[in-house]
């Protein structure tokens, strides 16, 4: 069960008080590092969410994954977590802890989508234009390959979708076909 309203709430206070100390960018990367032990591991995240394991329990599991690998600041913010028992959101706490500080540096998540993987050039390329059309400064590119696109590509920059693949347009003379347009206009 997600609760984006609780996950923004504690995202904002750890960010607010790594403001406050000037340690927003190590609390970032130590994000980075939890981010990628619950993505990696459905052990963990099941011990989190059990209410059968003990809180004690979850508390040296965690130091265990974390101990010399994250601040204290960031150590004390997931025993925390656990005392009051709000562990099994950790891996939700934490993408809004990201999302939040690309939000303060003004950093914009671009996802572009190929058939094919694309070159470090064209990568450039797309970011270049990106940054010349819109007031996205900052960009953070995200690739990823779906064979289904047949050919080009689809491109997702905040709110705005770009999709110039073959799939695309396949679908759109599909729908064409479907409503009889070229029967209509042969008569």
């Amino acid at each position: 069960m997600t609760n984006p309203r609780l996950a923004s709430r504690y995202a904002k206070s750890i960010i607010d008080l790594a403001v406050e100390r000037n340690e927003l960018e190590s609390v970032f990367h130590d994000m980075n590092y939890v981010q990628q032990l619950t993505s990696q591991s459905k052990e963990l995240l099941v011990l989190l969410k059990s209410p059968i394991v003990t809180a004690d329990k979850k508390q040296n599991v965690l130091k265990a994954l974390t101990e010399g690998r994250v601040t204290p600041m960031t150590a004390a913010f997931m025993n925390l977590l656990v005392v009051k028992g709000r562990e099994r959101f950790l891996p939700e706490i934490v993408k809004s802890f990201i999302s939040q500080y690309k939000q303060i540096k003004g950093i914009h998540s671009v996802k572009l989508t190929t058939a094919t993987p694309v070159s470090e050039a064209v990568k450039q390329r797309i970011i270049e234009q990106v940054k010349n059309t819109s007031e996205m400064q900052q960009i953070e590119l995200e690739t990823i390959v779906d064979p289904k696109l047949i050919g080009g590509f689809v491109l997702q920059a905040g709110d705005k979708l770009v999709d110039a693949s073959i799939y695309y347009d396949l679908k759109e003379v599909a729908k064409q076909f479907e409503s009889n347009d070229f029967i209509y206009k042969l008569r």
